[in-house]
Formats: C-alpha cells, structure tokens, sequence
C-alpha cells in the first residue's frame, strides 16, 4: 500500500475499466480486431512511456567529460519516444480505445527490463539506455508483424515508424559504445 511522508497508507482510486466496451468509431475494423490492436497498443504505450522515463532519468543524472554531448542525445532521444506516446495514444483513441497512458499504468504493464539507476557515468548511461530502447523497438517490431495479421496498416505504419526512429537512435547510442 502506496503511504504518504507522514507514513499513513493512502487509499488511490481504483482504475477505471473500459469494460471492454469499444467507443464509436465509423473506422470499419471489425470490434473483436480493434479490441487485439487497442491491447496491443496499450503494451507498447507503456513501453515507450516507460523508455521516455529512462531517457529523460538519464538526461537529468549523467556525469562525465562528454556530460554535454550525451545530455542532449538523451533529451533529443526523450522527444522522440515522446513523439511516440502520442502516435500511439491518440490511434488507441482512433479504434475507440482508452490510452491507459499514466506513469502507474505504464510503470505496472511495460515489458521493458528496469533501468539501472545506480548509472552514473555517461558510457554506463548510453549502455542502460540502449538496453531499453532496444528491447522497445524489438517489441515494437513484432508489433508490425502482429497488426499486420489484424489487417490493419495504419497500425502497423505506426509501429513501422516507431521502430525506425527508435533504431536511429540506437545507432546514435551504440556508436559511443564501439571503437
């Protein structure tokens, strides 16, 4: 049970359910479809809202002598996964879904290993980062393959350009880490 600083237990409000009920939508997806894809949606939201996180924990704590150049590839790396979020939130929306997009319920459903907070340096910072980004863009890779089974290519475009931002910046991770 969450407790505040005078150490009480604080009872949180219980989560609202959708109920499985889809919103209207004139978006001709069969619902049993749209229900897969808003599912599989919310799991990759709460992976890219959690990398977000991780990214944005790293741009505010890293130390080094290349303090600077890194501080500004985590920040530039937190927008993109920001731009992100929002592509998969508001097509959540779209089928007629609820975006479950709050720090709980990212932090309670994502798939993405935890960030080593105990990172300092800038190197063990690119190396945690580049952990969890990779393994949010492999998920969201299978993601493609899934949304195309649904047949739904809006969906798996989302995924698709999810997946190319996020290797992009891999490639900018990962080349601090080779010699």
């Amino acid at each position: 049970m969450p407790k505040n600083s005078s150490n009480k237990v604080v009872n949180l409000p219980q989560k609202k359910e959708q109920d499985g009920r889809l919103f209207h939508t004139r978006i001709d997806i069969d619902p049993d479809k749209r229900k897969k894809l808003i599912t599989l949606l919310n799991a990759r939201l709460a992976d890219t809202l959690d990398v977000q996180s991780q990214a944005k924990f790293a741009h505010w704590n890293v130390k080094g002598k290349d303090f600077y150049q890194v501080h500004l590839l985590f920040d530039s790396i937190a927008e993109h996964l920001e731009e992100g979020v929002d592509l998969i939130a508001e097509r959540i929306t779209a089928l007629g879904g609820r975006a479950n997009g709050t720090l709980r319920e990212a932090a309670a459903a994502t798939s993405v290993p935890e960030y080593d907070t105990s990172a300092i340096g800038s190197m063990d910072n690119v190396r945690a980062l580049a952990d969890s980004l990779g393994a949010l863009s492999n998920a969201a890779r299978e993601a493609i393959d899934q949304t195309d089974d649904l047949e739904d290519r809006a969906t798996s475009d989302i995924f698709t350009e999810i997946v190319r931002t996020a290797d992009s910046d891999l490639y900018f991770l990962e080349s601090h880490l080779q010699a």
